[in-house]
């Protein structure tokens, strides 16, 4: 059968298709996603360590406070690692790739950085009052 009898859509393309450009996942994005991750995982961590702690009287209030504090300096670092690659991305986007990784990675900076905030808090309180007892009112 000639090729002009062949119906269009069942032609062979003539020459292929236009491959994507290889792009490499900015290295910041990364690091503030993992950074964020270890951020709220210290958080939880804090809390729950602190909470155990409280219930069964085991005075290991610090612990909770102590992995709060980490918390609350991590996220920051990955919140500003994640601002910085979506930048850098957006300046180069045909050689950066990506984006949706180092926004999630400082929206997730920004919740650990919150979560540490607040294990901290709470942890700090609990330690004044056990260790000076109420308010007086």
């Amino acid at each position: 059968m000639p090729p002009y009898a062949i119906a269009p859509p069942y032609q062979r393309l003539m020459s292929p298709l236009p491959q994507a450009p290889a792009v490499r996942t900015e290295a910041r994005a990364l690091a503030s996603l993992l950074v964020s991750i270890f951020s709220v995982l210290l958080g939880v961590a804090g809390f729950l360590l602190g909470l155990m702690a409280l219930l069964t009287g085991l005075g290991e209030l610090l612990n909770g406070l102590l992995l709060g504090l980490p918390a609350m300096a991590l996220g920051p670092v990955a919140y500003f690692l994640g601002r910085s690659a979506v930048g850098r991305i957006g300046a180069e986007p045909q050689t950066l790739g990506g984006r949706s990784t180092a926004v999630a990675g400082w929206v997730i900076g920004a919740l650990g950085t919150a979560a540490g905030a607040l294990v901290t808090l709470i942890w700090f309180v609990l330690v004044l009052v056990a260790n000076f007892g109420p308010p007086p009112v």
